[in-house]
């Protein structure tokens, strides 16, 4: 299977009018490029199990004590390459290789809620760190007295919108308030929105006409140029109602570019939502930013434990969670999407 996209993809890399359309260029050869790193990790792993069991099975516990000690304490790594190799196996739908906008809004909960927002954003700026992965927040809006009402980032790597869209959705923080006097037990909400990143689609066509694009002087981080100028940009695709925000960039133009790029992977998912059978896949089932509808809770007190709803996965290793090791949670949400 690997191997006969790898063909494909060389042949489309060579034909004549390849780099006439450049982003589809790029796009194709970062493809082919995972492809064959994917191949070769497979190939090698392939060749170190075969090697282990040919070991094991002309080594005596009895004549060599050191080798099988060895065995023994390759085969935990060995099984967990494995795993990991399998994972990627899951991720073969349209949007698993594409880099993901993240997007955090808070919900009900006052002070507390944009405070959990906030955290949510650290955990996953962290997520994307230990992933090796590029992120930038393109927008994001901060609350009065602290925390976040919304951000979005957009994160770069192999198969990021793969692996991190099991976290759409609402998630729901239960611990004792910091914000008020009593300390008392609070329950918060934020709502997290994930979309693949689409640079370049010919499915998608945005017409200039069905746009209002404002521009006004950016809020928040980014240094004394981003409160002094209105650089950043608001666009409104009046057909649809949605509306994005880009305020990262020092330029205007940088800033619709890049708005203009959210939008269009906004479109194109509101284009596969009318397509009931990838609904779920895409952006997972929520409704409100509220109680009842969260996808993962996230207990602090009075006992630590995280739990998403969907799979049951739980852990009480909370501090891991909000750290960015989510990979527990990535892995059941793979597994209990594969169609049998």
């Amino acid at each position: 299977m690997l191997a006969t996209e790898i063909k494909a993809l060389e042949i489309e890399s060579t034909a004549e009018d390849f780099w006439q359309d450049q982003e589809n260029a790029k796009e194709v050869l970062s493809k082919l490029e995972l492809k064959k790193k994917e191949l070769e990790t497979f190939k090698s792993l392939t060749r170190e199990v075969s090697d282990t069991l040919e070991l094991a099975k002309i080594t005596s516990p009895e004549e060599d004590e050191k080798s099988a000690n060895e065995i023994k304490a390759k085969l935990p790594e060995l099984a967990k390459a494995v795993e990991k190799l399998e994972l990627q196996t899951l991720l073969t739908q349209k949007y698993d290789h594409s880099d993901t906008l993240l997007a955090i809004h808070a919900g009900t909960g006052g002070l507390d809620a944009q405070d959990w927002a906030n955290m949510l954003l650290r955990m996953y700026l962290r997520f994307a760190e230990n992933k090796d992965y590029k992120a930038k927040i393109i927008d994001i809006s901060e609350g009065e007295e602290g925390g976040l009402k919304r951000a979005t980032v957009e994160i770069k790597g192999p198969l990021a919108f793969g692996y991190l869209k099991s976290e759409a959705g609402v998630h729901r923080l239960v611990r004792l308030s910091p914000f008020n006097s009593g300390n008392t037990r609070e329950t918060s909400f934020a709502l997290v929105d994930i979309l693949p990143v689409l640079s370049h689609s010919k499915e998608i066509k945005i017409d200039p006409n069905d746009l209002r694009i404002d521009t006004y002087r950016a809020q928040g981080a980014g240094g004394q140029h981003v409160n002094k100028t209105d650089s950043a940009v608001r666009i409104v695709h009046e057909p649809t109602g949605i509306t994005v925000q880009c305020q990262s960039e020092r330029s205007q133009l940088q800033n619709k570019e890049q708005a203009l790029k959210v939008l269009r992977s906004r479109l194109a998912l509101l284009q596969e939502e009318k397509k009931q059978e990838e609904k779920d896949s895409l952006r997972g089932e929520y409704g409100s930013i509220a109680w009842g509808n969260q996808i993962r809770s996230y207990v602090l007190h009075p006992y630590k434990m995280v739990k998403d709803h969907r799979t049951k996965a739980k852990t009480s290793q909370a501090e891991s969670v909000l750290e960015g090791d989510l990979d527990l949670f990535v892995e059941a949400y793979l597994r209990s999407n594969v169609k049998t």
